[in-house]
């Protein structure tokens, strides 16, 4: 999972070298003093899991650590849909379950720029809600029938986020 930055009151400094995920799991408060401790970054997708947060405790690695191992793959994908269910859906990493990340209706689109991102997610959610309408559109001789992809996905219907992992942009879409 990376390594991580910290601070320790007790010495008033930061902590040096940098400190893996099982060296902030095991991290004795009593012994070593109280700490906090956050993503240096060298992991996008915890990084990007974690934005929100000032600080990341033990506990919330170790919960994270099952939760991959029970969803079976660590990749940038599988830690977005962690990031949907604890940022924008609100829900606790210590309960949330595998079953709930992968059950959230959502669709997931990545490349270099968002512009490109939000064409692909127009028009294949559009034909994916309106399949009649989108051949309809296709199909049509009328050089003035406009499709707008982004005021499509603008609309109260979807639920919008833009991130950039590792120089990638992703863009999630839900319903």
């Amino acid at each position: 999972l990376g390594e991580f930055d910290g601070f320790n009151f007790r010495n008033q400094a930061a902590i040096y070298p940098n400190l893996t995920a099982r060296e902030v799991v095991d991290w004795d408060y009593d012994g070593e003093g109280e700490a906090e401790f956050w993503p240096a970054g060298d992991h996008p997708g915890v990084a990007a899991l974690f934005s929100q947060k000032s600080a990341v405790s033990g506990s919330e690695l170790k919960a994270l650590d099952d939760l991959l191992c029970q969803l079976g793959s660590d990749d940038t994908e599988t830690f977005l849909r962690i990031r949907y269910a604890v940022q924008d859906r609100g829900l606790d990493i210590h309960n949330v379950s595998a079953g709930e990340v992968e059950d959230a209706p959502g669709y997931t689109y990545h490349g270099s720029n968002f512009t490109d991102l939000y064409r692909e997610a127009g028009y294949d959610l559009f034909e994916a809600y309106y399949p009649e309408l989108y051949t309809l559109w296709e199909q049509t001789p009328c050089d003035g029938l406009h499709f707008d992809p982004v005021a499509f996905l603008e609309s109260p219907s979807f639920s919008l986020t833009e991130i950039t992992v590792g120089g990638e942009k992703w863009l999630m879409v839900h319903p």
